[in-house]
């Protein structure tokens, strides 16, 4: 005792300040155990109330059985009386029609889930909800390629979005180069103004909705970039799994319509997720569908679409590599979501859900309007 007192005298440490920093040790080391037993809280803490909103309303999604009761209607008119006995429809179906009000709960949820997402993964879902904007210019610039009538092209817009004022007011416009250049000052104005030239070329609107929707896929993908941690990874994967499907969806059709290398890769973003610049860039230059289709081996879309292979050479429709990408990006976002439980899982996979069903109540819809069309028919086109 009397040597470590010595020891203590000899490095200038009373007793009593030895003590106060055995104190100040413990309370150090304290802390820090307590802040890594805590992260793992701190992590789902800001999912909490999310994952318990989202699990509310997924609650409310329709089941296979009343899809198929749906399914089984005679007519449109009994597709809306069946949905108005359900909370998420009922309000909408009430102020608009069918089509129309499918649109507005489809934005009403990209709204919902933008508005609860937490900080540090808000920014991707906030671009989602864009989605209603960009849906709205294409719509007038549709309208007016068509000469649709003043009141024609006002129903044809969602009253969703931030711009919806704005363009509602473009209804009357004389042409799609006035729309163009009336949009000046928003985000989308940069790409517009550069498709321009093509459309006023070919007379087309296809150059400016693929402007839109580069644009639109471009913005969402690097919002996701460089994951920190599991939740920013799952997203990620959302995100750029919808990325490439956009990609290869365009890269099929194209195929289809006969068009090359040149005419194909000024509409396709080439940051893509799993299919990078070079794999785009081979599957632009196949001569073909069948030969993209074979260029995708590798990948983690090789077996969806090689799945329905005989059913292309049968029909000779792109559709059934469309649906099977849409069942692919479904099934994915289904395991995403059982992925974080406690974190981004719910959030992803009720919207996912959610998309999906509105998709299919649209198809149901269009069925509906077609004279005899056949209900096995329909199940088959569902996603």
């Amino acid at each position: 005792m009397v040597d470590n007192a010595t020891a203590l005298s000899a490095l200038g440490l009373s007793p009593e300040l030895t003590l106060v920093l055995c104190i100040v040790a413990v309370l150090i080391v304290g802390a820090i155990v307590v802040i890594v037993a805590s992260r793992p809280v701190l992590d789902i803490y800001p999912y909490f109330n999310p994952s318990s909103r989202v699990r509310a309303r997924k609650g409310r999604l329709l089941n296979e059985k009343q899809i198929s009761e749906l399914v089984e209607t005679s007519e449109v008119e009994e597709v809306e009386n069946y949905l108005r006995g359900f909370p998420d429809y009922a309000d909408v179906l009430d102020e608009y029609p069918l089509d129309k009000a499918l649109d507005v709960e489809r934005a009403n949820t990209y709204d919902f889930v933008a508005g609860l997402a937490p900080k540090d993964i808000k920014d991707p879902f906030v671009i989602m909800s864009k989605k209603a904007d960009i849906d709205n210019i294409k719509s007038l610039l549709t309208a007016k390629e068509v000469g649709l009538s003043t009141e024609e092209t006002r129903e044809l817009l969602i009253p969703r979005g931030s711009l919806y004022g704005d363009l509602e007011s473009l209804v009357d416009a004389d042409n799609v180069t006035d729309i163009v250049t009336s949009l000046d000052g928003t985000e989308y104005a940069a790409a517009l103004e550069d498709a321009l030239p093509q459309y006023e070329d070919t007379k087309m609107v296809l150059p400016l909705e693929s402007a839109l929707d580069k644009y639109y896929l471009g913005k969402l993908l690097r919002s996701t970039d460089v994951p920190s941690d599991e939740n920013k990874q799952i997203l990620y994967s959302y995100v750029g799994t919808q990325v490439d499907v956009a990609n290869l969806k365009l890269i099929i059709r194209a195929k289809a319509d006969g068009l090359d290398y040149d005419a194909i890769s000024p509409y396709i973003l080439e940051e893509g997720y799993q299919l990078r610049e070079w794999k785009l860039k081979d599957l632009m230059e196949s001569p073909d569908v069948t030969n993209v289709i074979s260029g995708l081996e590798g990948t983690k879309y090789a077996e969806a679409l090689t799945d329905v292979m005989p059913v292309y050479n049968e029909t000779g429709s792109v559709a059934v590599f469309e649906k099977a990408l849409d069942v692919y990006t479904s099934e994915y976002s289904k395991s995403l979501a059982s992925k974080k439980p406690l974190g981004i899982g719910p959030i992803i996979g009720y919207l996912s859900q959610k998309e999906n069903e509105i998709k299919n109540l649209k198809i149901i819809a269009r069925a509906k309007r077609e004279a005899d069309f056949p209900n096995s028919k329909i199940m088959e086109m569902l996603i």
